[in-house]
């Protein structure tokens, strides 16, 4: 493979002409859509969050072009980026490794190593899906873990109250949070649990609402993200 593929269309002596603005934005641009389509196929996400993916390349190409080989101009960069603020809610694992994705893509198109930015795009695009097309980190036993959430009257003693019944029925337990409700007079306990059989939840869950008076338990699985 020559390797002229892989180094920069930028002449440092010529400075920045029209045409390499294009070939990089359409690079960058180009890249982006992939990114967006592939991490779709696999995704449960918004629209914003895809368009933003898809345009994320180019944007940060066109800040690494402008501030290649001025000082000044990265200074002034880095101030403008640091007024930045995101207040939505914290992202995925798998949202942020697709944000840093189309970062890094956009800094390769940005210095002009526009033979490996598409390069890296489609190789790191092409992991990705046979990483979430095959079982590759995947626990066998995720439907046996479960976030059970018990409400209590305020006179039951939630200290080893439920001890039987998961000895019975988890082969672990653990009491993550507990907090009061109604003006004080219920207590919502948070646990998280393995199940043994999966098929016995309804079993367990029946002898808890006779211990709890009958009042809301829920049930449900530990899940970060949506897939399809």
């Amino acid at each position: 493979m020559p390797q002229s593929l892989f180094a920069s269309i930028l002449d440092p002596t010529a400075g920045l002409t029209f045409s390499d603005c294009i070939l990089c934005l359409l690079t960058a641009l180009a890249s982006g859509a992939l990114i967006a389509v592939v991490y779709r196929l696999r995704t449960v996400c918004s629209k914003s969050f895809l368009v933003t993916l898809a345009l994320l390349p180019s944007i940060v190409g066109a800040v690494i072009l402008m501030v290649n080989g001025s000082i000044g101009a990265g200074v002034a960069a880095a101030g403008a980026f640091s007024l930045v603020r995101f207040r939505s809610m914290p992202g995925t694992a798998r949202e942020i490794g697709a944000i840093f994705l189309a970062m890094a893509v956009g800094l390769a198109v940005g210095m002009g190593c526009l033979g490996f930015a598409a390069l890296f795009c489609v190789i790191v695009c092409a992991a990705y899906l046979a990483y979430t097309r095959t079982g590759f980190g995947e626990d066998k036993n995720a439907a046996l873990h479960k976030i059970l959430r018990i409400t209590i009257p305020e006179d039951l003693d939630y200290n080893g109250v439920f001890d039987d019944i998961f000895a019975e029925f988890t082969s672990a337990c653990e009491l993550t949070s507990v907090k009061t409700s109604n003006m004080g007079s219920l207590f919502k306990l948070t646990y998280r649990i393995t199940l043994r059989d999966a098929a016995k939840e309804k079993d367990m869950i029946d002898r808890l609402r006779c211990r709890n008076g009958n009042l809301e338990i829920s049930s449900s699985r530990e899940q970060t993200e949506s897939e399809l």
